[in-house]
């Protein structure tokens, strides 16, 4: 009996597993090294920011809590600029200017392709293949659409907004918007998050023409302060000069009200 415990044991151990985790994680910390080149991911997180808790393989970790984390990340970011920009207008509320541009249906839409989320994300749908099959069908049928970088997710996202919303791609891919900002934080910390913030998430939730987003009042100083970090495509590891640090971490009211005053400052 004894042998034959030891021998399916042996033969337990040898069996595959279902997910090769570390030949899967080299290819989500490629996917995101390339979307932010001046950082380094090591392969276990960025599997676990690019996995949703809806995949098989959440089994093995998944993006929940990261996405939690990142949500009040980019929110207190978020209450920081709005305070800096607008401390003398009692008439917003916060609260809902914050549900307004920082909605995860809103950052899958808007952001999630910037980043091309669609190509690598683990998710699965909560809708039947043959619904989705069905769409796909009707798709192929319409005329065709300029293709983005990223495919999978533009072509669904130009589609039919009920299928869109029914199979929660909207939801999932702003829960790894957040993920990833809560993944960045956890990994390199607060100064990085805030320069990914700025650069990589904010200009692109301004939403001009559109009710929901940034208020159109804080667009420029919006702009201005991702220039001042480097822009849409600068190093996110860059530090700022010390007598800049202060500043950029309220970010003392519009750019162009700060010279003045650092001046008087320095006057006094």
């Amino acid at each position: 009996m004894s042998r034959i415990f030891r021998r399916s044991i042996s033969s337990f151990k040898r069996a595959p597993q279902p997910f090769s985790i570390a030949e899967d994680s080299t290819q989500f910390a490629t996917h995101l090294n390339n979307v932010f080149p001046s950082l380094h991911f090591p392969p276990e997180l960025a599997q676990r920011i690019l996995t949703h808790g809806s995949h098989k393989a959440a089994v093995h970790g998944h993006n929940g809590r990261l996405s939690f984390v990142g949500r009040r990340v980019l929110e207190s970011y978020y209450l920081l600029f709005l305070h800096s920009v607008a401390r003398n207008q009692n008439q917003h509320d916060y609260e809902y200017l914050s549900s307004r541009a920082l909605n995860t249906y809103l950052l899958g839409e808007h952001v999630a392709p910037r980043w091309s989320l669609g190509r690598i994300l683990r998710w699965a749908p909560t809708v039947s293949q043959d619904v989705l099959l069905a769409h796909k069908n009707v798709k192929k049928s319409s005329p065709k659409i300029k293709q983005s970088a990223d495919v999978e997710l533009e072509n669904a996202l130009t589609g039919n907004p009920g299928i869109v919303r029914s199979v929660g791609l909207y939801k999932v891919m702003g829960d790894a918007v957040q993920s990833v900002m809560g993944g960045v934080y956890h990994q390199f910390g607060g100064s990085v998050a805030h320069r990914l913030f700025h650069t990589r998430i904010l200009p692109h939730i301004l939403l001009p023409d559109k009710a929901e987003g940034v208020p159109v009042e804080f667009h420029h100083q919006a702009l201005a302060i991702c220039e001042r970090m480097g822009g849409v495509d600068g190093n996110l590891l860059v530090q700022e000069p010390a007598s800049n640090r202060a500043l950029s971490e309220f970010e003392i009211e519009a750019v162009e009200t700060v010279q003045p005053k650092r001046v008087a400052a320095a006057s006094a």
